[in-house]
């Protein structure tokens, strides 16, 4: 490790530090500037020429955008549109009605972990954000219920969809581990469910227990309004039918899980493959949703068209602040990468003596933590161990697909375009988003790595 590494790491370092300050202090800067600012600053200070300052910000920010804020748009529109038939309400009663309040934390995970198997994290979090609003207004209505309904409601669907995403294929992250070291997708999933459940109970319904009380958080009105209306915009025909509204909700999902079980089952060179890729991808999953909504929820019970434009349109204005400063956590993101402060954190874990599991965790979750990416800590983490995993016969390559998948989920912050979605979506304080997406996907990864250690004890599966 050189004295370069070093100053690498201790500017990554700073750079967190001088972010938060520049948020919380007296200064009180908009997050999206003091991303750049910071960013910029990093920039500089790791010998980057300005030219190629600006093109990581622009990279960044766009790819960003383009992998996340064009779904969250339409995932906003989606929501808009359940709110304003009915259907949210109806299902937030249904749960309700069926459930007792103590039990509605694990309804929720259920619920999220079903939304979870297919969809990213960022955005199963946008399409159950209608039902946790819906579900956390409702509660908060009881005089007898203390702390944050929002927090309560909440962090249990963070924790299932953090666990899904990072543990349990067809995810992005296990698959490119899987892919990388070797192995087989059927261990490593039959592995990755056995350990999200302990993980996302612990990190979610648990926690977030135990965290309520001591929260008051509230998301801003104007996006509580939107996401939990329930005014009826299809005319004078009856509400959907509760079936019907929750295909709508659920229609983006399906066709992920689709595609997902496609790229199990069917062969790479397949058509139907190719198809079950195009309509899964999410981008076009959601669009696919939205338009299926529109004409089931809306034009199909006499909606007026005009009307349905405007009120998709007023769906953007609350969360178009959300997606800036998400692309400002992706340019942030992009200037560390590209300062190559992932290589500094490869060659630290190089001088440690640790096992080949906890190596894999530490090395994802060190590259994740200090890049703002986990797929950057997830291929950091395969590529540095994939000649060991290939070397050594007693390694369980599968167990160690899932260390490296548990270890990108460890201490999501400021550097992380989700740990912004979750601060912005729900009218957090910095302090607040700590508290909850950091320390509850702190929670996934550590459980989820005592899990690996547990499951190695066993024999190899397959």
């Amino acid at each position: 490790m050189s004295s370069f590494d070093t100053q690498l790491l201790l500017i990554a370092l700073a750079s967190v530090l001088v972010l938060v300050a520049l948020i919380v202090s007296r200064i009180r800067l908009h997050p999206l500037l003091a991303l750049l600012v910071v960013s910029i600053g990093v920039g500089f200070a790791t010998g980057m020429a300005p030219g190629e300052i600006v093109k990581n910000l622009t990279n960044g920010a766009g790819k960003t955008l383009g992998a996340v804020g064009v779904v969250i748009a339409l995932g906003a529109m989606l929501g808009k549109i359940l709110a304003d038939s009915g259907t949210t309400e109806r299902l937030a009663s249904a749960i309700l009605q069926r459930t007792s309040e103590r039990m509605i934390p694990w309804a929720m995970t259920l619920v999220a972990f079903v939304i979870g198997i297919p969809m990213f994290f960022e955005v199963g979090l946008v399409v159950m954000l209608p039902l946790i609003f819906s579900v956390a207004r409702k509660l908060e209505s009881n005089e007898r219920f203390k702390g944050s309904a929002y927090v309560y409601v909440g962090v249990p669907v963070i924790a299932a969809l953090a666990a899904m995403h990072g543990m349990v294929p067809p995810h992005p992250g296990p698959l490119t581990a899987i892919a990388t070291l070797h192995t087989t997708v059927g261990p490593t999933m039959l592995y990755g469910f056995l350990a999200v459940i302990p993980a996302m109970v612990l990190g979610g319904p648990l926690y977030g227990a135990f965290i309520t009380p001591r929260m008051s958080t509230r998301p801003d009105a104007a996006l509580l309004e939107q996401f939990t209306s329930g005014k009826k915009e299809g005319g004078e025909g009856s509400a959907p039918s509760i079936g019907m509204g929750v295909l709508c909700a659920l229609l983006p999902a399906l066709l992920m899980l689709v595609h997902a079980l496609a790229e199990v089952l069917l062969p790479k060179d397949s058509g139907l493959l190719h198809a079950a890729a195009f309509l899964g991808n999410p981008l076009v999953a959601m669009l696919l949703g939205v338009v299926f909504a529109s004409i089931t929820l809306g034009y199909l019970r006499g909606a007026d068209a005009e009307k349905l434009r405007d009120a998709l349109g007023q769906s953007l204005k609350p969360i178009a602040g959300i997606m800036l400063i998400i692309a400002g956590g992706g340019a942030f993101q992009q200037i560390l990468a590209s300062a190559k402060v992932g290589d500094a954190i490869v060659h630290m874990t190089q001088q440690f003596a640790l096992p080949p599991l906890v190596l894999g965790w530490m090395i994802a979750m060190l590259l994740s933590v200090s890049t703002g990416s986990a797929t950057v800590g997830i291929v950091g983490a395969a590529g540095l161990l994939a000649p060991l995993a290939a070397s050594d016969p007693s390694l369980n390559v599968p167990l160690l697909a899932l260390a490296i998948g548990c270890g990108s989920l460890f201490f999501n912050y400021a550097n992380h375009a989700g740990f912004w979605m979750v601060k912005e979506s729900f009218g957090m304080s910095m302090g607040e988003a700590t508290k909850t997406i950091t320390v509850v996907q702190s929670i996934v990864s550590f459980v989820g790595l005592l899990m690996v250690l547990l499951f190695n004890l066993l024999p190899k599966l397959g």
